[in-house]
């Protein structure tokens, strides 16, 4: 956790002390009304979020520090609603959709807010967030934070939010994908870089969630260019997995000036040639890479630029050809030759004709993103360069995900064009009662399902 730099900790005091100074506080002091507390949330929640949303993209290593400044009396309980669902979101879960580890920020948050004088106000906001952050955590701490809370009235309040549903998976799944949903358009993520190895194992997967979800937006990085520097020079971290993927993970989404382009090249090239299996290490973590959201041949071009592809290696085989379709397209017919004469010569299943696959993959979905509904007819002709490339890879999954696409943008068709005796409507039948059939995406009956006319009930009908 970093400390909170000065131009931020000066301007939360500057709104700390503005809060003590509102008509609206007094009036709420005087009064007790809920009406001049929610005046002094629209007061000055803005400015809140405001600057939050500042530290989160100049320095978010020094986002909980700001968030547990919030928590001083003078803030007056403002915005703790929202970083409590921060906190809520930003712990690590595993695939059983459960914290990795306790979730103490949240806790800290939580318990703060039941001292607030403030608590009946918050608590109307904080509901649902108290639930989805029971849902992830064991009964043992929920029990723990409930001996904190020396309010019965509270305290019942708390246990109100622990609901037995969520017991079940399933349930813990949705709705934490809902909440999620909520806060799809904020960066609210932070980290700890580590200083010694003890530190870096049980708690790299939480860093790199945090990177990857800063790469996935687009954020600004120059400010954790100097912690991931430190990070690979670090000679306790190298040889490892988790080193493997910073290199992979700061090479392909950090844009790096000549100067620490040649620092990160000879950090590469040092763990490629001593490191056993790293070619393979490195291009399974590129699978993943690829398909996260927002990857594109930028990312590739900036390793082609700085690696040795005359090193022999399954790293210089992939970006070879890599190279060739960035180069030339996907659609050229060199480029769909070299991938056929690549793929003749690797494993379907190897480390790099996944990572071929799925950079294919990401050249389809980017285009499927572009394409409008009125130009369905581009779709009906680029089918054909994708049924081109599921003969060469003649793998289920590229199959499935192709399939995923096309379907997504025929849905799209078939709720615009409604008409059904209209050309367009007929045009996108004709296709998908041939092509998808062809492919493999549907079965002749599952066709007729498809475009088969719903016969209204009449009203003899409901009588019988």
């Amino acid at each position: 956790m970093q400390a909170l730099d000065e131009q931020y900790y000066d301007r939360l005091n500057e709104i700390a002390a503005a809060i003590q100074e509102s008509e609206n506080l007094k009036l709420y002091q005087e009064e007790e009304e809920d009406e001049h507390y929610n005046a002094l949330r629209i007061e000055f929640e803005p400015l809140l979020s405001g600057l939050h949303h500042q530290v989160a993209a100049e320095a978010p290593l020094q986002l909980v520090t700001f968030e547990r400044l919030l928590l001083e009396e003078p803030f007056e309980g403002l915005y703790l609603p929202r970083i409590l669902g921060f906190s809520v979101l930003r712990g690590e879960i595993n695939d059983q959709y459960r914290y990795v580890r306790p979730n103490d920020h949240f806790k800290d948050i939580l318990i703060a807010i039941c001292k607030s004088v403030h608590f009946d106000q918050i608590k109307k906001r904080i509901g649902q967030t108290i639930t989805v952050g029971f849902a992830m955590s064991s009964d043992i701490w929920i029990t723990n934070l409930m001996t904190l809370v020396e309010n019965k009235r509270i305290r019942y309040f708390l246990q109100q939010q622990k609901n037995d549903r969520f017991r079940d998976l399933k349930d813990r799944k949705d709705i934490y994908t809902r909440y999620a949903n909520q806060f799809r358009n904020e960066q609210y993520h932070s980290a700890d870089f580590p200083a010694s190895l003890g530190e870096m194992k049980p708690n790299f997967s939480a860093l790199r969630q945090f990177l990857l979800k800063r790469f996935e937006v687009g954020s600004n990085n120059e400010s954790l260019k100097d912690k991931i520097g430190g990070f690979l020079a670090n000679k306790e971290f190298q040889g490892t997995e988790e080193y493997v993927e910073m290199l992979a993970m700061y090479g392909n989404f950090i844009d790096l000036d000549p100067a620490d382009r040649l620092a990160y090249a000879t950090h590469f090239e040092r763990e490629r040639r001593s490191f056993p299996e790293f070619d393979l290490r490195y291009l399974r973590f590129l699978v993943s890479l690829y398909k996260s959201p927002g990857i594109s041949s930028i990312h590739d071009e900036r390793l082609i630029a700085t690696l040795d592809l005359a090193w022999n290696d399954k790293i210089s085989d992939y970006y070879n050809i890599a190279k060739k379709i960035h180069a030339l397209g996907y659609v050229h017919a060199d480029s769909i030759e070299a991938v056929q004469d690549f793929y003749n010569g690797h494993k379907g299943l190897s480390a790099e004709s996944e990572c071929l696959r799925q950079l294919i993959l990401t050249y389809f979905t980017r285009l499927m993103g572009g394409f409008t509904v009125k130009e369905y007819t581009d779709f009906f002709e680029i089918t054909k360069i994708f049924g081109v490339y599921m003969k060469i890879f003649g793998n289920q999954q590229f199959n499935q995900d192709v399939e995923k696409l096309s379907m997504s943008y025929v849905d799209k068709l078939l709720h615009l064009f409604t008409d059904k005796r209209a050309k367009d409507y007929q045009d996108v039948k004709k296709f998908v009662s041939t092509q998808f059939v062809d492919f493999g995406f549907l079965q002749d009956k599952e066709v007729v399902e498809m475009f088969k006319t719903r016969r209204k009930r009449s009203k003899s009908d409901d009588e019988q």
